[in-house]
């Protein structure tokens, strides 16, 4: 047997570890303005047009398969809108181009290298590159999903049987989000401090309505180190005291939704939990619109006027958007623990935002089981202190369980507001506190 020569081993390995294709200025722009000289197209499909079960089977190679289905069922219809671009933070972009050429993949996978601020591989994805998916994962970490911090304030979840209509319960949140380090826009800047945990980011959750968990709260802190487990506590508020969820507890359903801890926002857990795998780049309709731009629903109307997007169609599951066409990645996660309860998520992820607006989740056996869906508003059409921040707002979700045909819906005014997240609100003792 002859033996590879070990310069020519040592060169195969470092080129398997360089970018297949290398970040320039030039890739900052494509990926941050995609639409810049031009939107997608598609034959035959026009902005203001109505897809439903008479010309769904035209249009099916730009829709996810879920939602094809839900439309030749008769559930549901999605109204074009005008693609649109939504601008990150100039300041995130800039952090982007003052990273280019210092970020790499570590040898594991949630290891990564050199990373300061800013999305950390801007270049164009490719399915030759067995790490491609990896990389997809670290942008969506290190987006500007609620930039520097946010609240959804508030929030309000209801839980809904799709075949009779029936609204079985109302949960009205606050939900809240801070990053501690990697902060572009914000002061302070780059990091909060002292920081002697190393956090990026928290999350955290209270329940405002009704009673029997009033006062509930979830608090979520996510390491720098992607290799160390988050940590998490639930103050339950019937009980007035402060318990550590087990890692197992965020795919639990949260206070009996269809929708897991592990769902936040797309994906909320560690990249070292999956094995990520890059399917491709297509053009296809998600949900993004102008929210002041819709019929909203005259239901929770705020005192300062804001509405909450409607929701309609079977089982009042489905938010009453439009739908943009527009570029996507498609990626695949897989948990690597046996014991997870679902076989793999799709997500199809915004190439300009790297927001997560639509995710697809399999059963063990491999069949749909959630279909998962987050609008995005464009923050210059939105509450005015949402203008210019450059942050798509998270503005409605709905989480259908298609083989339990029930469905937790989701109305938000999100808020880019330092003010309402000082970092002790994301303490244990601000749990205690708050719970009294």
């Amino acid at each position: 047997m002859r033996l590879l020569n070990p310069t020519l081993v040592a060169g195969l390995v470092i080129a398997a570890s360089l970018p297949v294709q290398a970040a320039t200025n030039e890739a900052v722009d494509s990926s941050f303005y995609p639409y810049k000289d031009g939107v997608p197209s598609y034959e035959g499909l026009q902005v203001g047009m109505v897809i439903d079960q008479s010309n769904v089977d035209q249009f099916k190679a730009v829709i996810d398969p879920a939602m094809t289905e839900f439309i030749s069922q008769g559930w549901t219809k999605i109204t074009v809108g005008e693609t649109t671009s939504f601008d990150l933070h100039p300041n995130y972009v800039q952090a982007t181009r003052d990273g280019l050429g210092k970020v790499k993949l570590g040898e594991k996978s949630g290891e990564i290298e050199g990373f300061i601020a800013g999305r950390p591989f801007p270049e164009e994805p490719s399915t030759d590159d067995p790490r491609a998916g990896e990389k997809l994962a670290w942008n969506y970490k290190y987006g500007y999903n609620w930039g520097d911090n946010a609240a959804i304030y508030p929030f309000y979840w209801k839980y809904k049987d799709m075949n009779s209509g029936k609204l079985e319960r109302t949960i009205k949140f606050n939900f809240h989000f801070l990053n501690y380090m990697h902060r572009v826009n914000q002061d302070p800047l780059p990091e909060i401090t002292p920081n002697p945990s190393k956090l990026f980011r928290a999350i955290y959750v209270q329940a405002l309505e009704p009673f029997d968990v009033k006062d509930t709260q979830l608090l979520i802190h996510r390491y720098e180190n992607d290799l160390k487990r988050d940590s998490a506590w639930l103050y339950l508020g019937f009980q007035r005291r402060v318990r550590r969820l087990a890692s197992g507890q965020v795919t639990d359903a949260f206070l009996g939704s269809d929708v897991m801890i592990e769902d936040f926002e797309g994906y909320n857990g560690r990249i070292n939990d999956m094995e990520w795998t890059f399917k491709g780049s297509r053009n296809i309709l998600v949900p993004f619109y102008n929210h002041n731009g819709l019929k909203l629903s005259e239901e929770h109307k705020e005192s300062d006027g804001y509405q909450f997007v409607e929701m309609g169609d079977k089982g009042n599951c489905f938010p009453q958007i439009t739908w943009q066409l527009r570029k996507v990645y498609e990626l695949e996660n897989k948990p690597k623990d046996p014991n997870h309860p679902i076989s793999k998520r799709v997500h199809y992820i915004d190439a300009q935002t790297f927001t997560i607006p639509r995710t697809l989740t399999y059963d063990r056996k491999g069949d749909l089981w959630k279909s998962w869906q987050i609008g995005q508003a464009h923050p210059d059409h939105h509450l005015p202190n949402n203008k210019g921040t450059g942050v798509a707002i998270d503005d409605s979700f709905t989480m259908i369980d298609v083989q339990a045909m029930h469905c937790t819906t989701g109305q938000f005014k999100g808020q880019v507001d330092p003010k309402l997240n000082p970092a002790n609100k994301f303490t244990v003792q601000n749990l205690r506190a708050s719970g009294r």
